[in-house]
């Protein structure tokens, strides 16, 4: 049967004479020389430019992971609290005029790193009890969430004024309170589960029930009163120069910005407010994300020396702590533990793994919430078998930055039950975590459907 077209010798093919010239050539013909071949990076520009405007309503529309600071609030609080109440029959060692490391001693020290702390300002017994008793108190009240801003800041001063008066004393724990107290101080953490939400949402029920007659509201006399008094200590510090300038400028420009945030929401609820509460969010966000880094660092950086270490190689580093009587508050349980060769070898190289892993695994949130587990079970571990309750307790507050907002929110409202907690019901929602379609409607300019029970952002911190 003969073919159309016709053929030359070596198998060459002659189109039909009936072919239109301009018939579609193969998909590996050469293009003419006056044709436009389209870029492959056409589309690259537009796409960056949507991601790049996703991330930029996500970080300046809300404060994100609200749950996550706030569980990170708590659990920093309930450390330093506990350990401060632990120690207090011992506070004057640890801290004050009894301590091994003395007045002049930490005075020349200072001098040469220049750490932050109120304890050097006097060596009298009276200036640390109170000084002890502010930090015992911060925590208290950073840990429910009353006055956040206030707390927050007042929790980093009593945190640096007694590690760095005696900076020998202490864990790795205490580095990792250190590191988190500075950071949650720019953070919005007490958005939910605090009892500023509470009486934000109580103040904003009573709002909308009252009559509006123009005159403005909320005036807020133990706000102010707080102020005021701590107005009062930043400038008799400030006029007897107890303060280094970068701390002065860090501190009046909280102490001021206070002011003004109070000044706009109760007197220009319109533009300026919703600018500032941008300026709030974006600080807060970069905040959160530093500390999801630090946390990534710190497990990074303990699996990669233990590495290199040569009782880690060979799965005998458990081995050594359980016989040391410092770490054996259960000596049989101790015993019995480093007599299983398999079960120390299985849990030091464990170890390793999981912490050199880690920040691999944020990629991938079943993998990452399965390690999260396991380094949580690991630091309560060892509050039992070595001893170490408050540095187990700072590593998980730190870890409770990664567990999913859902679980937060359930464990939450279990907790609450159980307590006899009610929850707060309002009509205006703090922003959870939300898909990326939902960022963009709300970023063009559709509202929002609220849920139950959160408060209004703009009025907690």
């Amino acid at each position: 049967m003969s073919t159309p077209g016709s053929h030359l010798a070596g198998g060459a093919h002659l189109p039909d004479r009936d072919v239109p010239p301009h018939a579609t050539p193969a998909p590996d013909a050469a293009p003419d020389a006056g044709e436009t071949v389209p870029s492959p990076f056409a589309s690259l520009g537009a796409g960056l430019d949507r991601a790049l405007s996703r991330g930029l309503r996500r970080v300046t529309a809300s404060a994100v992971a609200p749950y996550q600071s706030a569980i990170v609030r708590i659990g920093f609080g309930l450390t330093w609290m506990l350990f401060l109440l632990r120690e207090f029959p011992h506070r004057a060692e640890l801290y004050g005029p009894n301590g091994p490391w003395g007045f002049d001693l930490a005075k020349r020290l200072l001098a040469d790193n220049h750490a932050f702390t109120v304890l050097m300002w006097s060596d009298g017994r009276i200036w640390f009890e109170l000084v002890y008793a502010l930090a015992v108190v911060s925590a208290a009240t950073l840990m429910l969430g009353w006055r956040t801003r206030t707390s927050a800041l007042l929790f980093m001063v009593g945190v640096l004024s007694l590690q760095n008066r005696s900076i020998f004393v202490g864990d790795g724990g205490d580095n990792v309170i250190h590191l988190m107290a500075i950071y949650l101080a720019f953070t919005r953490c007490g958005q939910v589960w605090s009892l500023d939400r509470r009486f934000a949402a109580r103040r904003a029920a009573a709002r909308m029930e009252e009559p509006s007659d123009g005159t403005p509201r909320d005036a807020d006399p133990v706000g102010i009163a707080l102020w005021v008094v701590l107005g009062a200590a930043l400038f008799a510090a400030t006029a007897a120069g107890k303060l280094t300038t970068g701390w002065g400028i860090i501190f009046w420009l909280c102490w001021v910005g206070q002011a003004v945030w109070w000044a706009v929401r109760r007197y220009a609820p319109g533009e300026p407010r919703t600018l500032m509460t941008i300026m709030g969010d974006i600080v807060h966000n970069g905040a959160m994300l530093v500390i999801v880094a630090e946390v990534c660092l710190i497990y990074s950086t303990a699996g990669w020396y233990k590495i290199q270490g040569s009782r880690w190689e060979d799965g005998t580093a458990l081995y050594y702590p359980l016989h040391l009587d410092d770490f054996t508050p259960w000596p049989a349980l101790s015993h019995a533990l480093a007599g299983n060769d398999v079960m120390v070898m299985l849990i030091t190289y464990g170890t390793v793994i999981v912490q050199v892993a880690f920040p691999f695994t944020l990629f991938n949130r079943r993998v990452k919430n399965v390690l999260l587990v396991g380094m949580m079970i690991e630091h309560a571990s060892i509050a039992i078998v070595l001893g170490l309750p408050f540095f187990s307790l700072a590593m998980i507050a730190a870890d409770a930055v990664f567990l999913p907002t859902g679980f937060l929110r359930w464990a939450g409202q279990r907790i609450g039950r159980a307590l006899r907690i009610a929850p707060v019901r309002s009509a205006v929602v703090v922003p959870g975590q939300r898909s990326p379609q939902a960022v963009e409607t709300a970023g063009a300019g559709a509202v929002t459907e609220p849920s139950a029970g959160s408060a209004p952002p703009s009025t907690v911190t």
